[in-house]
């Protein structure tokens, strides 16, 4: 048995179990529910769709996929991307990708859709938050502080708040007939060490803007003069002190600032986040699960299955991207390996390639499988792998081709 076999036997995620590691040799597969993505990406209903899982497994190129096949059957969309390779920019025609949508020319408009695509800029975003709901002369005050431009591009949680706060403003969004822009909005969440981060960003934002230290930094600006001396000096002198000794002076002064500044802005934070919050588990919004066939990965998208489960979040379904492929199933591992002994050349190295990139596809099936098995209800759709990076529009097709087609997990491997 390989290593990936054997690391396959150990996986568990949600009930922390699985099945049985089985030999690809004599395996057979009872497939799951599959995952119909041209029926989501049609559902006029569904106006958002949330691209979300760990790093690393193809989620910003499902996204950028999933946009332009929705684009081209006849949506209006609009894709979210956060971070995404320049060459995924490049992909859809453009030099680049900024804060604010852009068209994506090359899009078959047959169908009366359309295709737009942008990238969170973080600080850009929180600065757009600030103009609009803060006075001219208090938004440039708060934006030359020096501890705000600091809070806006690095403080935890900022990139995945401001992407909540894009969505918002994109869904917002609306002709001067009053129809919305896009019909159809593809959020690609923020790469994080846990896809968790998404969902619990806000809370965390919340917490801290009503936070007891953050009360007692405002209060300077709220009880203001000798007053503020009086009371803050009798209650929190020691805080300060400590701030001061921590911090510097002229950090806790500009801190101190900055809250004040602030502090109306505070309910309209909380607000939004909560609006959006209620938005993503709302009946027109879509969450799809991208995982690669690898334990973390995997183990990731089981937890994250069970949190959207546990808030009642709208589950599309889960895609298992960049499996691989072998050029016939019908050849099993030991019949290529036995094959090799006799042949040479050419021939007994394909027969080798073959034999590994066989016994790589069972061991990644069975890691899929346990997903499938502890959420057997759950839709899902296998994608292969590509033999180069996609850098083209028709490449970007090809992805969307492959979530529309593919097979579902098997949800359970047993020998005859």
């Amino acid at each position: 048995m390989g290593d990936d076999t054997r690391a396959a036997d150990h996986l568990g995620c949600a009930a922390g179990h699985g099945g049985p590691g089985v030999s690809g040799a004599t395996a057979t597969a009872r497939t799951g529910t599959r995952l119909d993505v041209d029926a989501l990406l049609d559902d006029r209903s569904v106006r958002v769709v949330v691209c979300t899982g760990s790093g690393g497994v193809g989620k910003t190129t499902c996204a950028a996929a999933l946009a332009l096949r929705a684009a081209e059957r006849g949506r209006h969309a609009v894709v979210l991307t956060i971070d995404p390779a320049r060459r995924l920019a490049q992909s859809m025609g453009l030099t680049e990708l900024d804060n604010t949508p852009r068209p994506v020319e090359g899009v078959d408009t047959t169908a009366g859709g359309t295709l737009d695509a942008m990238m969170l800029d973080m600080k850009r975003t929180f600065d757009e938050v600030v103009e609009a709901h803060a006075s001219p002369d208090k938004a440039a005050q708060i934006l030359a502080n020096p501890f705000y431009q600091s809070l806006s591009s690095s403080f935890s949680g900022t990139q995945e708040y401001m992407a909540m706060e894009k969505l918002g403003q994109l869904r917002a969004r609306t002709e001067p007939d009053g129809s919305p822009t896009w019909d159809l909005i593809v959020v690609d969440t923020p790469p994080s060490r846990s896809a968790l981060d998404f969902l619990d960003a806000p809370e965390r934002l919340g917490s801290f803007l009503d936070g007891r230290l953050l009360r007692l930094l405002l209060a300077p600006a709220k009880a203001g003069g000798r007053a503020y001396v009086r009371v803050f000096s009798a209650f929190a002198g020691g805080v300060t002190g400590l701030m001061n000794r921590l911090l510097g002076a002229q950090i806790l002064a500009d801190l101190q600032t900055l809250l004040g500044a602030f502090d109306s802005m505070f309910g309209g934070f909380r607000e939004r986040a909560e609006a959006t919050y209620s938005l993503l588990q709302g009946r027109g919004t879509a969450f799809v699960v991208v995982a690669a066939p690898e334990e973390d990965a995997v183990r990731e998208a089981c937890f994250f299955v069970d949190r959207l489960q546990a808030e009642s979040m709208p589950l599309a379904g889960v895609v298992v991207n960049r499996t691989t492929t072998t050029a016939d199933d019908s050849l099993d591992a030991d019949t290529a390996l036995a094959a090799a002994e006799r042949a040479s050349g050419a021939v007994r190295e394909a027969l080798l390639v073959h034999a590994r990139r066989s016994r790589r596809a069972v061991a990644e099936r069975e890691v899929a499988a346990r997903l499938a098995h502890l959420h057997p209800p759950v839709p899902t759709v296998v994608v292969p792998a590509r033999p180069l990076d996609v850098t083209t529009l028709d490449a970007l097709r090809e992805v969307g081709a492959d979530l529309s087609t593919g097979q579902p997990v098997a949800r359970r491997l047993s020998s005859p």
